[in-house]
């Protein structure tokens, strides 16, 4: 394994989210390679059908470890999925949730911070 990158912090406005895995601040984002990466690893067809299938709330185990896999290799840290099955996660399975969420997010439009447009 290579060294995390270090940046200052997780920029949101560039899609970053920044966790603790491995006892180290590391940087996430959902880039365009880590989404087609993960089109093929969930066998999408299209970005459409990516988002559909993450919509729904309910993930695997796995699905986590993919997204956060993509992730990691997004935000510069090279990392394979077998690597993060063996790497602690701080804050355990419920921050990893919570950081998958905040990439989804970030990767499909809204923040954390932003609510949905009311609708007329």
């Amino acid at each position: 394994m290579r060294p995390p990158v270090r940046k200052a912090r997780a920029n949101r406005h560039r899609g970053e989210v920044e966790a603790v895995i491995g006892g180290e601040r590391r940087i996430l984002c959902l880039t365009l390679g880590a989404l087609a990466e993960l089109e093929t690893a969930f066998a999408a067809e299209t970005l459409s059908d990516l988002a559909t299938r993450f919509s729904g709330g309910r993930l695997k185990t796995m699905d986590i470890v993919r997204i956060l896999g993509a992730g990691l290799r997004g935000g510069g840290n090279l990392f394979s999925d077998e690597d993060l099955l063996c790497l602690e996660i701080e804050g355990g399975v419920a921050k990893a949730a919570d950081v998958v969420t905040a990439l989804l997010a970030a990767a499909f439009g809204l923040g954390p911070e932003e609510e949905a447009p009311a609708r007329p």
